[in-house]
């Protein structure tokens, strides 16, 4: 009997057109049973590469600028030419979702690698044909039983790292450290891991970004070594202009065991409530309230503004 699969923060509403769709591959749409990359692929074979979560509002990606910005600066660090203009990436984008008939409540997974290699080893000159480029888009909503229930986080021994090991910035392929934080969460019963900085203090999740509210403030970690989040940058910018106080801060588990209200914000899920911490429960309302609500309707707003 196979074993029912656990809650995370990822889960989506079923949705039987994803059986069937196109894949972008090098340039080629591609079904889904067959669209592969090369066992010699960069990506594959080491976790060279860079990608970048979007979403697609009424025909238009979201906060696209932003995601662009990202994703070529992350390979700029890393000396990997995409070898592809924005406005090229933006027509491959556009061509898969035509091609899949997709216009709103759209996810894109965009991959970008090294390329493949002539020998199966680690120096980035044996990748010589260019780099790898794949977009997988899905019809996807964010299952209403994750918000509705909460996120459990477990606080785990994996940490998010200094820059001068992997830095955290970078949206890289390379996701095993945040794997095995993802693993040790599970076994722990929760959703997702609450990963702590080389400090011991709050930092973000597995997946996420993460926040807390407290006494009506937002407080969220330094930036210093969590995700280059686009929507936690959003979330920011809305407190900003919202006159909610918002504080990037070290902090510690202390503080978010008593906070009053705790999302986790990313673009699949934009912000999903967080219930329970290390089993100890948030707040009265599940992780919810109405700083957060507030955030969220502020956010939607903006996403209807960024895409109309």
């Amino acid at each position: 009997m196979t074993p029912k699969a656990r809650p995370t923060t990822h889960d989506a509403e079923d949705d039987p057109r994803n059986r069937d769709i196109l894949i972008y591959v090098n340039g080629a749409l591609v079904p889904r049973d067959r669209a592969v990359v090369s066992v010699y692929d960069s990506g594959f074979l080491l976790g060279d590469g860079m990608w970048e979560g979007m979403r697609l509002y009424n025909g238009r990606w979201a906060f696209f600028d932003e995601h662009m910005d990202r994703l070529y600066d992350s390979c700029r660090a890393v000396s990997l030419d995409i070898g592809m203009t924005r406005g090229g990436l933006r027509a491959a984008l556009d061509i898969t979702a035509a091609a899949n008939g997709m216009t709103d409540d759209v996810h894109c997974r965009l991959m970008v690698t090294r390329g493949v290699k002539v020998r199966p080893f680690q120096h980035p000159s044996l990748s010589r044909s260019g780099p790898s480029i794949v977009i997988i888009m899905e019809h996807s909503k964010p299952a209403d039983a994750l918000g509705a229930r909460g996120v459990r986080l477990a606080t785990v021994p994996q940490v998010r790292g200094l820059p001068m090991s992997q830095d955290p910035k970078l949206n890289s392929h390379s996701k095993l450290n945040c794997v095995i934080a993802c693993l040790q969460a599970e076994q722990a019963g929760a959703d997702e891991a609450l990963m702590l900085d080389p400090h011991g203090f709050v930092n973000t999740t597995n997946a996420c970004n993460f926040f807390i509210v407290r006494r009506g403030e937002v407080w969220t970690s330094t930036g210093d070594y969590c995700m280059n989040g686009v929507t936690r940058a959003k979330v920011i910018e809305i407190c900003r202009r919202e006159v909610i106080a918002v504080f990037q801060k070290n902090f510690s588990l202390v503080d978010a065991y008593a906070a009053d209200e705790a999302f986790l914000t990313g673009t699949f899920g934009a912000q999903t409530p967080v219930s329970h911490i290390d089993g100890k429960p948030i707040g009265t309302q599940g992780g919810r309230g109405p700083v957060t609500e507030r955030i969220a309707q502020a956010y939607r707003d903006l996403v209807r503004e960024n895409t109309r």
